[in-house]
């Protein structure tokens, strides 16, 4: 007769590893990234370099919630070019302007994002191809709105005051922000019943939907809050800028869905965490940096990224494998 097995200690599981892993893969990226060169273990040094990951960072809070359903968002990078030209004509170079363009970017983004949720939601259709869609109807909008080139001006001391620094001009007011999303991503994520129903309904949206859970209205609510995260990392990108460009965050979705995916939230759902992600974004910015300094081309960063995608994906699928294997013994 064979003895049920006790349960292992928490920190010794293996989803416990896997929590910790993109952690541990950072801290040995920022320690060869300091033995090439000094400089990545500079203060300031690293403070900008979390400054330029601030839009694809912000961004990537909303998503994380969204592959949390097993869903996916395609439509972020056309969501944060929309937000950025959006806040920028709103304000039109006036200050009394300000918050009204923010007000106005952010709704943008919420809308789409809730356009993006009905339709997944209600229509029963592939997350994928709606959010696909989207993206190109959003992008089209945009080269329509602009005509192909810069339109609006930003009001008088946004750029300023979003790129300043505090606590004796050491931290970036943009890093701050980052911070600032990433804090009520956790909190929206482990303190409200909105992002447990999102780990439920991720994890088994069969069993959610029997155990009486709104299936539909909570991801109507991630698709919201992945649209309403992009919008503000459209005015993240804004600040940096100073322009709104044509389509300026074209292209930002891979990034932040290589981020996602190197903070342990894949496509399967129901596993994975915003503080995860944030640890994949600064993975990503870093080895992205560290190519940069190599002296390779674009070209090149772009397979790099590709390449930690696959590479992620993979080893979180082993790793879970690995932990319900372990589970059932």
């Amino acid at each position: 007769m064979s003895a049920v097995a006790s349960p292992l200690p928490e920190g010794m599981r293996l989803p416990s590893l896997e929590k910790a892993a993109v952690w541990i893969v950072l801290a040995i990226l920022l320690l060869l990234a300091g033995l090439t060169s000094d400089a990545f273990f500079k203060f300031n040094y690293l403070a900008n370099l979390v400054r330029q990951a601030a839009p694809v960072g912000i961004t990537a809070v909303g998503v994380t919630f969204v592959m949390l359903l097993r869903g996916v968002d395609l439509s972020v990078g056309a969501i944060v070019s929309m937000s950025a030209v959006v806040c920028a004509l709103v304000m039109d170079g006036k200050a009394e302007n300000l918050w009204l363009g923010i007000a106005a970017a952010s709704a943008c983004g919420a809308a789409i994002g809730l356009a993006n949720g009905l339709i997944i939601a209600h229509g029963k259709v592939s997350a994928f191809i709606v959010t696909l869609g989207m993206s190109i109807v959003v992008y089209g909008l945009v080269q329509m709105g602009t005509g192909g080139t810069a339109r609006g001006i930003v009001s008088p001391g946004f750029r300023e005051a979003m790129n300043s620094r505090i606590l004796g001009n050491t931290l970036p007011v943009l890093v701050v922000c980052l911070l600032a999303a990433v804090a009520v991503g956790i909190f929206l994520q482990s303190r409200t019943r909105f992002g447990r129903g999102v780990y439920l309904v991720g994890a088994n949206p069969d069993a959610a939907r029997l155990a009486g859970l709104p299936v539909a209205r909570i991801t109507v609510v991630a698709y919201i809050v992945s649209g309403l995260f992009a919008g503000l990392g459209g005015l993240a990108l804004l600040a940096r800028t100073g322009v709104s460009g044509t389509n300026p965050g074209a292209g930002m979705e891979f990034d932040v869905l290589a981020a996602v995916v190197l903070g342990g939230t894949t496509f399967a759902g129901g596993r994975g965490s915003v503080g995860g992600t944030f640890a994949g974004v600064m993975v990503l910015f870093i080895a992205l940096n560290l190519a940069n300094v190599a002296g390779l081309p674009f070209a090149a960063q772009l397979t790099i990224k590709g390449l930690i995608i696959i590479a992620a994906s993979a080893a979180h699928s082993w790793i879970g494998s690995r932990g319900s294997g372990r589970s059932q013994e």
